[in-house]
């Protein structure tokens, strides 16, 4: 472990400092934050009275648009001239939702990220090339910041131009690589087309995140870039990457959650009421160390679940897999529906590629789904030999299996297309959008 004292604590010794850090941070805000002093007032909330990590109920959610509404630094509790970072979203909905950070903040942040890639098989000494952006987003310079505490050295390569991150790959010769879970399947095919053979690449750990990936993906990514690949998680509004991370011994079993700085929780979309361990609703995280910009109850709109593992080496609790966004979340024919349900049918095919794109439509008063697959690389070439009425007889066998297998799976008949291998879009460094939505607003 990077910090086995913490990360060893057992859950009463958790609960009691996160307990002082929650009085803390309320305080805090109540104190620097008017938008929360205005909260907490108008709710009839005492701040005294929450005393024990357990009352965090009683407490308001936030908002992305609280975010909005208070731009920019007006949820920032310490003075403009204290800031020692500023980050920010994309914006491309209108004002970016703004995030401020202290010297301290800094140092928190790069202490989780360490953690995190220490979780993932990283080591002091190795070198790491990381392909998050950087700017404005938290990705790369989280990453960045976090791989230097730990003690590697960093390879700043950023997003895109996806020719030089190849040549960096056989060059610099890498240990571990961070990025998008797309990109690194992106990644993977492109060496496959120029010739390289990942096996001789010294590329041993990737680090995945940003947007929901499944097993599926996984596996194909672990297959194409000879690597083990393990999922970190973060939120610019909580941090950014190093919220949650994955150990790389104990894939699949879900993600810790560095309690000490992010108590989790999770509650009914609807309700908004908490919900037990194991079941699954949205994800909200209250920060508990942050000075710039805390935020209490965070509602965070991915979709998961929370449990403790007796048999896990830590005693953070860990999240599932994000399934994926509360405000992403499709209702097809009074069915919820979430692109990766559809994602993680498709391992079941070997003829078929995990890179897929779901078109939604709606003819008349019925919403539609079009799921567009390509077919896997190696039977591409054997499918290219074969007669027309083959083809067409192969992409009917493969397409009626499919439907047949969403529909046991998720509960809904979608239409289904195979395509060609190359023709669904790739990512180019950033997030990549599965989803194609056709409807008219």
């Amino acid at each position: 472990m990077y910090n086995k004292e913490i990360e060893s604590l057992s859950i009463e010794e958790l609960r009691s400092l996160q307990s002082e850090r929650l009085q803390e941070m309320l305080q805090r805000q109540y104190n620097n934050v008017p938008f929360y002093k205005k909260q907490f007032d108008e709710a009839g909330i005492d701040i005294k009275k929450i005393k024990r990590i357990e009352d965090i109920h009683q407490l308001p959610f936030t908002k992305k648009t609280d975010l909005r509404d208070n731009y920019p630094y007006r949820l920032s509790a310490v003075p403009e001239e204290e800031f020692a970072r500023i980050h920010a979203s994309s914006g491309t909905t209108g004002k970016p939702t703004v995030v401020t950070y202290t010297k301290k903040d800094l140092d928190t942040f790069a202490e989780v990220v360490a953690r995190s890639l220490y979780a993932a098989g990283a080591r002091p000494g190795m070198k790491i090339h990381n392909a998050y952006g950087y700017g404005l987003f938290t990705g790369g310079l989280g990453v960045h910041i976090g791989a230097e505490k730990l003690g590697m050295a960093v390879i700043p390569v950023s997003g895109g131009m996806t020719e030089r991150q190849l040549m960096i790959l056989q060059d610099f010769k890498p240990d571990v690589i961070t990025c998008t879970p797309s990109y690194a399947q992106t990644l993977a095919e492109r060496c496959k087309q120029s010739g390289i053979d990942t096996a001789q690449l010294q590329v041993k750990y990737a680090v995945l995140g940003a947007e929901p990936w499944t097993e599926a993906v996984r596996q194909d990514i672990e297959k194409g870039l000879n690597v083990k690949a393990s999922n970190i998680y973060g939120l610019s509004e909580i941090i950014g990457p190093g919220v949650s991370q994955e150990d790389v011994d104990e894939q699949g079993t879900g993600s810790y959650v560095w309690e000490d700085h992010f108590y989790p929780e999770i509650v009914d979309k609807d309700t908004k009421e908490p919900l037990p361990y194991g079941e699954e609703g949205v994800l909200v995280f209250t920060t508990l160390t942050k000075e710039a910009m805390p935020f209490c109850r965070y509602w965070t709109n991915d979709i998961c679940t929370l449990n403790y593992d007796p048999n896990g080496k830590r005693t953070h609790v860990k999240m599932g897999k994000i399934k994926g966004r509360a405000d992403d979340m499709l209702i097809i024919r009074g069915v919820n529906l979430f692109h990766t349900q559809v994602e993680s049918v498709l391992t079941d095919f070997e003829r078929l590629a995990p890179q897929y794109q779901l078109v939604v439509e709606n003819n008349g008063r019925m919403d539609t789904v079009l799921v567009k697959v390509e077919k896997e690389e190696a039977f591409q070439k054997d499918y290219n030999a074969l007669s027309d009425a083959r083809k067409t007889e192969l992409d009917e066998e493969l397409g009626k299996k499919l439907v047949k297998k969403i529909k046991d799976n998720v509960g809904l008949t979608m239409k289904v297309e195979v395509v060609n291998f190359g023709d669904i879009p790739r990512s180019q460094g950033g997030k990549l959008s599965r989803i194609l939505d056709l409807r008219k607003k």
